[in-house]
C-alpha cells in the first residue's frame, strides 16, 4: 500500500501549516488590482488578492487548501493554447477574509521566500484600504507600493473583476502567477465556494 495521497481526503489529513506556507512561496501570490471605474472617486476601483494557481490534475490540491484556510472560490481558465490541461486558481479577494484569515495566518506562520517581502507590502495596503477618509494621498500611497509587488510588472487582472466599460489598457496589477499569461481566459465559473 502506498503511502502517496490518493484524494483529496487524504491530503487534508496530511495538510500541515508547513506544508501550506511552503507551498504558498512556491505557488502564492499576493496582488493589488486598479480597474478603471469612473463611478468611484478616484476612478479606480482597487483590488487584493491571495492567489494560489494550478493545473487540473492539481485541482484537489486548491480544494484542499480552501477547505483548510475556510475561505475563498476556485476558478477555471479554460486553455486554448497548446497545454493539454486547464488552468484553475484559487482566489481570495473578500476583504473580510484576507483580513480575518489570510493575514493572520501568514503573520503567524511567515513565508521564507522573497514573497515574504510582497506579503507584508500587500499588508500594508490592506491596512490603507481600511481608512474611512481614504484620499488622494492614500490611493498614490497604495498604487505605488503595489508597482513595487511581485517583480513589479503590469498586468492584466482576471476577468471576475472586469466590467463592461473597462478596457484592457485601463487595468494595472502586480504580476499574478506567471504560468498563466493569458490571464483574459478566466471564466467566471466558480467550482467550489466557501
Amino acid at each position: 500500500m502506498s503511502n502517496n495521497p490518493s484524494s483529496g481526503e487524504n491530503q487534508q489529513e496530511r495538510l500541515n501549516v508547513d506544508w501550506l506556507v511552503g507551498f504558498t512561496d512556491g505557488e502564492g501570490t499576493f496582488s493589488v488590482s486598479f480597474v478603471k471605474n469612473v463611478t468611484l472617486r478616484f476612478g479606480y476601483q482597487i483590488f487584493t488578492e491571495f492567489v494560489i494557481t494550478q493545473g487540473a490534475k492539481s485541482l484537489n490540491v486548491l480544494e484542499v487548501i480552501q477547505d483548510f484556510l475556510g475561505c475563498g472560490h476556485i476558478y477555471v481558465n479554460n486553455r486554448h493554447d497548446n497545454h493539454t490541461e486547464n488552468i484553475y486558481r484559487f482566489c481570495v479577494r473578500s476583504r473580510r477574509d484576507i483580513s480575518e484569515k489570510i493575514i493572520p495566518f501568514f503573520k503567524k506562520h511567515p513565508l521564507l521566500t522573497a514573497k515574504k517581502s510582497d506579503f507584508e507590502t500587500f499588508c500594508e495596503i490592506v491596512e490603507i484600504l481600511k481608512k474611512a477618509n481614504f484620499e488622494m494621498k492614500d490611493f498614490m500611497r497604495v498604487e505605488a507600493l503595489a508597482s513595487t509587488m511581485n517583480r513589479r510588472k503590469k498586468r492584466l487582472e482576471s476577468p471576475t473583476t472586469d466590467t463592461p466599460e473597462s478596457s484592457k489598457d485601463d487595468k494595472i496589477q502586480s504580476e499574478l502567477y506567471g504560468d498563466v499569461e493569458v490571464i483574459s481566459e478566466y471564466t467566471e465559473i466558480t467550482i467550489k465556494t466557501n
